[in-house]
């Protein structure tokens, strides 16, 4: 039996009323657009969703020339793995929050949070400065990017969402080659620390936007956030990537500091599951993981969160250490994964409301783990066309498993559940890339031992197939996951 929440929330000023009785085969999806009614919190949803696009696809090929500057080749993963961390660890109680107090002073929390640590880090001056920095952006991100589309959620129905996502997922594809653009120019033509800096005006740009045009009516309840939880679980990821991180590199794997970081980890991780079986509001409700549905597309989130970023944060790199490319050519050829995401999500829609979600998120894991193997066969000779072209099928794959997983999650829960439960998806697929990418960084610094890509490319070379044979792994496992997601059939009714 679903538990229905109470509809704390209406969308006022800017939305309309749907008539009763529909179904979404007769539910028109022309009123999603700049024009429709809706269509000014379309807008200031798609520039918020901007500002982690942009950040996350200018970073990654600014990172051989902030290496070369700062030093620390080896403690670059944690830029990505503590930004992850903590966007991870605050989503959940981001989500719960906002199922009490209303999506939008979570947003506009989020918006100014990501703001202050955008500027700390344009000014960091050095390595563990800029990693600390980055934990600041991830608290911020971990409200900007899943309220935005909670917010979508709210005010598009099951029919509609697919279209609006696809306008969302339209800004990493506009992203995708400003972001790379943006970043090579700076890196090589201006300095690092612009990278950060041109978040200042898309920030303000996003509040300006939201406090002008999303209006909410909030019943507003008294309900007590899981403090104890939270920090049990960022305590315990927090251990368990430092363990990854630093194993092999700081210390010997069979080791004392590291075998009491995993323990320690782990023992943490298990008295979070304990608390949240107690706690009268749980971070994270293990209900969401016992159900058949939710607990597989949150597994199928993981699975997202550590493709998408082993590609990113290790294709410019491998390339422009074996090709000898710029940072502005490396990025626009991973700009192809970003490009391919959102051409796929925006047509997702039509696969999923005439074969279902199950079969729509079985095409896109076939597509990944085709597309994966293919960059891992195809890597011990580098070629700038040929890994352009696998990591934009890529993100076709890519774009037919994330959105309508998220969407299946959404739809099966009602208004004062679906913040918790997007929240929840959210939350395992930035698990996904914080482990990910420290297991991912664990195996780059075995097999590097202390030298770094333009030291030693040829080694690089040989790191950079394992970690894609790796993803291929990864996208074989979701693959077979997927498989276990219910049989629901077409969705049916104007659900929101």
């Amino acid at each position: 039996m679903r538990r229905a929440g109470p509809p704390l929330l209406h969308v006022a000023a800017i939305g309309r009323p749907r008539p009763e009785g529909r179904t979404l085969s007769n539910v028109s999806t022309a009123a999603v657009g700049f024009r429709s009614d809706r269509g000014p919190i379309l807008v200031a949803l798609m520039v918020t969703t901007g500002l982690i696009a942009i950040d996350a696809t200018i970073l990654a090929t600014a990172i051989p020339t902030i290496v070369a500057d700062l030093g620390g080749f080896s403690s670059f993963p944690w830029l990505f793995s503590i930004y992850l961390l903590t966007q991870a660890v605050s989503v959940p109680i981001y989500s719960k929050i906002s199922d009490s107090i209303g999506r939008k002073p979570v947003i506009l929390f989020g918006v100014g949070l990501f703001l202050l640590g955008s500027i700390l880090c344009g000014f960091a001056w050095s390595m563990p400065a800029l990693i600390a920095f980055r934990a600041v952006q991830g608290l911020g991100a971990g409200a900007v990017q899943p309220m935005a589309i909670t917010i979508a959620g709210d005010i598009y129905t099951v029919a509609e969402r697919a279209k609006a996502q696809g306008y969302i997922a339209s800004v990493w594809g506009i992203s995708a080659v400003v972001g790379p653009t943006l970043g090579g120019l700076f890196s090589e033509f201006a300095s690092w620390h612009w990278i950060f800096f041109v978040n200042v005006p898309l920030c303000l740009a996003a509040g300006w936007l939201l406090v002008r045009f999303h209006h909410e009516t909030v019943e507003r309840r008294r309900r007590p956030v899981d403090w104890a939880g939270g920090i049990l679980l960022t305590l315990s990821l927090s251990l368990v990537i430092l363990a990854l991180l630093e194993g092999g590199n700081a210390w010997a794997w069979v080791s004392a500091p590291s075998i009491i970081a995993f323990a320690a980890g782990l023992t943490l991780l298990v008295a979070f599951v304990l608390v949240e079986r107690h706690a009268p509001e749980p971070v994270l409700p293990l209900w969401v993981l016992s159900r058949r549905l939710l607990g597989t597309t949150a597994a199928i989130g993981v699975g997202v969160g550590v493709v998408l970023f082993g590609v990113t944060t290790y294709v410019p790199t491998y390339l422009e250490a074996l090709l000898g490319v710029s940072p502005l050519v490396s990025g626009l050829t991973l700009a192809m994964l970003t490009i391919g995401w959102p051409i796929a999500a925006s047509q997702s829609g039509r696969l999923y409301l005439r074969y279902g979600f199950r079969t729509t998120v079985l095409i896109g894991t076939a597509v990944v783990v085709s597309s994966s193997a293919a960059l891992a066969i195809t890597s011990t000779e580098p070629s700038l066309a040929v890994v352009g072209l696998c990591c934009f099928v890529m993100g076709l794959g890519l774009g037919l498993v994330a959105s309508p997983s998220l969407i299946a999650a959404q739809s099966s829960v009602g208004w004062g559940e679906r913040g918790v439960v997007t929240g929840a998806n959210m939350f395992a697929r930035s698990i996904g890339s914080a482990v990910g990418v420290a297991a991912l960084g664990a195996l780059v610094n075995a097999l590097m031992r202390g030298q770094s890509a333009t030291e030693a490319p040829q080694e690089f070379g040989v790191a950079a197939t394992a970690v894609f044979v790796a993803v291929a792994g990864v996208a074989l496992v979701t693959a077979f996951v997927a498989l276990a997601m219910p049989r629901v059939g077409r969705p049916a009714g104007d659900l929101r």
